[in-house]
């Protein structure tokens, strides 16, 4: 890197700055003041951790996203974090150790090694919440219209949210004997809904054929609430097991339609975003127009018994950055007041009772250059009749 462009930063690594900086900052108090009225307490995870730790029960895919360094004063293997939910998991499980449900919430930046997308952030800002300790369905719609509420608290009140359920896909293959190398091939074409390309892979491996139209048959179940029904029918022979995540399903979208009425719920049995991952329900929220979802969720019940309280969990995560961007907010610029160098007793004592009353007053420096419109002041603080007073430029 050269003197000319030592400034650049790296691909993917961005930063906020005014007026922006200070309207994501207000983004994210707003948040964090809803997940404080439905009872969720603010934690905060360091931002790097021993790698045995923090990707406990997360699977390959946020390994493969952590940048992982050596601890020089252990010379145990490090990783800056990629996601804050495992490490909230082992906050309740190995610190809390609450016999209650717990809830709890977060905020920070995550790093990850490779953007989610084409011109993507390698650095979200991550804001999130975790519902500990109860395996219910109600806990599952809790979660939902939170990360409702909390995208329609930015203005964005056009998106969609596709339900799933890992827990139908792996009542169908859990009996079918394929390899790992088989199932990474049948999952990765199930996610690109390629369905000629399945159905000669299923032929291929002489799968029963009622299996076989079973799973071609998640591709096309998708739509409003009305394709649960389709779904019974299509995955009737499936089993008690898969019909009762379809029943589960049902019932999350029921119990969440009761606290938000107009909830834009869509199901999508062919979703299996975080399958290594989630135990159950799952869900993530699009707008259109964007190939990548902007808040992601679900059931995850496996992740606290690594850290020795096995606790049901479930929780959403968004990205405060990507949300603000895609709200598309007006800009607001504080007005200041200006505050000329005097020395003139009472100044300094003016100026500290218009702060305290929370006005942004700047003072000029001594010899410096640009005036108070320039620096964003539309009031100036000036001695009239031996007293300092507020007047309009």
């Amino acid at each position: 890197m050269t003197k000319k462009n030592r400034w650049l930063l790296p691909e993917g690594i961005e930063e906020i700055l005014p007026p922006h900086a200070a309207q994501v900052e207000s983004l994210c108090r707003s948040i964090l003041d809803l997940f404080n009225v439905w009872g969720y307490e603010l934690v905060m995870p360091p931002l790097i951790e021993y790698l045995d730790s923090l990707l406990t029960g997360t699977g390959e895919d946020l390994d493969l996203q952590t940048f992982k360094i050596t601890d020089q004063l252990s010379g145990r293997s490090m990783g800056l974090r990629a996601d804050m939910t495992p490490q909230v998991a082992r906050i309740d499980a190995h610190i809390l150790k609450s016999e209650f449900p717990t809830r709890l919430c977060y905020l920070g930046t995550v790093v990850h090694t490779r953007p989610g997308g084409h011109g993507g952030t390698r650095a979200p800002l991550q804001v999130g919440a975790e519902l500990h300790g109860h395996a219910g369905v109600e806990s599952d719609a809790e979660i939902l219209c939170l990360m409702l509420k909390t995208l329609q608290l930015t203005g964005l009140n056009n998106i969609h949210v596709d339900l799933g359920h890992v827990g139908i896909y792996r009542g169908l293959v859990k009996d079918l004997n394929l390899s790992a190398e088989q199932e990474s091939m049948l999952f990765d074409a199930l996610q690109r809904k390629a369905k000629a390309e399945l159905k000669e892979m299923l032929a291929e491996w002489s799968l029963s054929s009622d299996i076989a139209e079973m799973i071609l048959s998640l591709n096309d179940l998708n739509g409003d609430i009305s394709v649960l029904d389709e779904a019974r029918h299509c995955l009737a022979a499936a089993g008690e097991e898969v019909l009762a995540c379809i029943d589960e399903l049902e019932k999350i979208a029921v119990l969440a339609i009761r606290q938000i009425k107009d909830a834009p719920l869509y199901f999508d049995l062919a979703e299996l975003r975080g399958y290594h991952y989630y135990t159950g329900f799952t869900f993530a929220a699009y707008l259109p127009g964007q190939g990548q979802g902007i808040a992601f969720g679900g059931r995850y019940d496996d992740v606290g018994a690594a850290f020795g309280r096995a606790r049901p969990a479930t929780g959403f995560s968004t990205d405060v950055k990507t949300i603000f961007s895609l709200s598309k907010q007006p800009e607001k610029t504080s007005s200041a007041i200006f505050a000329s160098y005097s020395e003139v007793p009472g100044l300094s004592e003016a100026v500290q009772r218009l702060r305290e009353q929370g006005e942004i007053v700047i003072f000029e420096l001594p010899g410096q250059t640009g005036t108070a419109k320039e620096m964003n002041c539309d009031r100036q603080l000036q001695l009239k009749e031996g007293k300092w007073q507020v007047v309009s430029l």
